[in-house]
């Protein structure tokens, strides 16, 4: 048994009354199917669950957040990190997850004041003139609070829950064993590599607990969009924040999901959404750096039309690699060029071997040609986006992390900025992108880079090979140099082709026993050679079924 399962036995016993109720859970919405493959008796124990037939009328969407949302913080921000992976659940599955929220009752008064004067180191009293006692939101992970600081300025204080980090510790390892123990068990699942992707939440989740992240995320976008009147980030105040504590500006506005009031404001809102739009597509092709939760609950309407921004928490950051991806796919959309965005797909993509390139490639133009002859007016740029992404989970790509990010950032903001406003079209604020993207991309400064990183790959590649030539040589010199062959799925080959050369030898013989009429002879016949001549027709029957059916010789079907 190596490493790596006995770890994942150690994550699973160790917390083996959680994993039960995560099972059970998983069996009541009918989401266990993988857990059979595991046969370990006390997870199988746990899936014999009859209340899994009353939620067959759900989607597998829903009842992942019904499932999520039951089993609690950890799950419900796995859900949160999965609806930003499209590639890997479905644009379905994805908008699904989106929805789900987290309901819990808050936490005393007499608790957070415990966790403000512990972390601030002192009385809260001597920090704020006032503090309400009653939360203004609370969910999972914090709640927040409005206060007054001495000098006069209304913020509000968000507040880590007592003990949270507790609770997820269990829940992380728990998942860390049952994605090392599926990528083990489950074939499925092994192209999505599950074991990265919980590594990967597991790390964004501990940085979401650590408040100061936030707070320098708050601090960058301020500076970035100092200049710009039309959108106003929440100041911070550093003396009153920590790891467990952020105090930020208090904004007064009307939230983007609040319909009544940002219908009785006044305000135009058509405006207000190009605005918001025109800030994120700044954050993502200006900056490289963006915030990736547009919800409508994440934006505010201010007095004069501007955009206020909130939460902070999950951000996006755009890489050199990442942005030249990005403007070769606008760019061979724009050109309508199928075979290159096949190309860039599979280039910036994890594809399983083997993947029909013809095939992908016919559906890329299929999937361009449909959009090519439409306006930018009447560019559904949301439908877009989740048909590549249909298109790419159906060939089992994985995207990287950061590029499904965006691309689920882009949709949300699409959805939102038209809640906002019905007729807003994101492709319409898009286009004057377009230029800005080649004029990046044909930049002599960018060239010359482009220019640079090819020489040092090439010396790198120059620096290395002489050396490793030296050493294989040198290997085949003394006798020690092997090769190293992965035999999986010859076994059925092998067998075709034992049975062949006995079915040839076989009918070879009796010809022989035939033509000479060896005895015993039964109306001028060779028994022995009719019967070899049955047997080896019956062996080619059987050989021919198997080519045919491209399976093991001894199958049944």
């Amino acid at each position: 048994m190596d490493a790596m399962k006995l770890d994942a036995i150690r994550h699973l016993e160790r917390n083996a009354k959680r994993v039960g109720e995560i099972v059970g859970v998983l069996a009541k919405y009918g989401l266990s199917d993988w857990a059979t493959h595991l046969h370990y008796d006390w997870i199988q124990e746990r899936l014999r669950s009859p209340e899994g037939q009353s939620i067959a009328e759900l989607t597998t969407g829903e009842r992942l957040r019904l499932a999520f949302t039951e089993l609690g913080t950890t799950f419900i921000k796995l859900g949160q990190m999965l609806s930003t992976r499209p590639d890997l659940v479905g644009p379905e599955v994805a908008r699904e997850l989106t929805r789900l929220q987290t309901r819990v009752p808050a936490d005393a008064f007499e608790t957070i004041r415990a966790t403000v004067e512990s972390d601030l180191k002192q009385p809260l009293e001597a920090l704020f003139l006032e503090f309400e006692t009653e939360p203004i939101a609370a969910a999972s992970i914090a709640q927040v609070h409005g206060a007054r600081l001495p000098s006069g300025e209304e913020v509000v204080v968000k507040v880590q829950r007592r003990g949270i980090a507790d609770k997820i510790m269990p829940d992380l390892e728990i998942l860390a064993g049952l994605a090392e123990l599926a990528e083990k068990h489950v074939p499925q699942a092994r192209p999505y590599q599950p074991s990265a992707v919980v590594r990967r939440f597991r790390r964004s989740l501990l940085r979401e607990l650590d408040f100061t992240t936030e707070r320098r995320n708050l601090e960058e976008f301020a500076r970035r969009f100092a200049d710009d009147e039309t959108v106003h980030f929440p100041g911070t105040h550093a003396d009153t924040c920590s790891r467990r504590v952020l105090t930020m500006e208090r904004l007064d506005g009307i939230l983007g999901n609040n319909a009544e009031g940002l219908a009785a404001s006044g305000e135009d809102l058509d405006e207000f959404a190009r605005r918001g739009a025109r800030m994120y597509l700044q954050m993502i092709f200006r900056d490289g750096f963006y915030h990736a939760d547009p919800h409508p609950g994440n934006l505010m309407l201010l007095p004069g039309g501007v955009v206020g921004v909130l939460d902070c928490g999950m951000t996006g950051r755009i890489d050199e690699e990442l942005s030249e991806a990005i403007e070769e796919v606008v760019m061979t959309l724009v050109d309508r060029r199928s075979a290159d965005l096949a190309d860039i797909v599979l280039r910036i993509g994890s594809a399983p071997s083997g993947i029909p390139r013809d095939q992908l490639q016919a559906d890329l133009g299929d999937f361009v040609s449909d959009y090519a002859g439409r306006s930018v007016h009447d560019l559904d740029l949301s439908g877009a986006l989740e048909s590549i992404l249909e298109i790419v989970r159906r060939y089992r790509i994985t995207l990287p992390p950061a590029f499904s990010l965006l691309l689920r950032t882009l949709v949300e903001l699409e959805g939102t900025a038209q809640r906002l406003s019905p007729a807003f079209s994101l492709a319409e604020v898009l286009v004057p992108y377009y230029g800005t993207l080649v004029r990046q991309r044909l930049a002599p400064r960018r060239i010359l880079g482009r220019f640079r990183q090819v020489y040092r790959h090439w010396e790198r590649f120059f620096d290395v090979l002489p050396r490793d030539l030296a050493e294989v040589l040198a290997r085949v010199r003394d006798g020690s140099f092997q090769v190293h062959l992965d035999h999986r799925h010859l076994d059925p080959v092998i067998n075709r082709l034992v049975m062949g050369v006995v079915t040839a030898a076989l009918f070879l013989g009796s010809t022989m026993l035939w033509s000479t009429k060896a005895a015993p002879v039964v109306g001028n016949i060779s028994v022995f050679g009719g019967a070899g001549y049955a047997v080896s027709l019956y062996f080619a029957w059987r050989l021919l079924r198997a080519i045919r059916k491209s399976g093991d010789i001894q199958s049944k079907e």
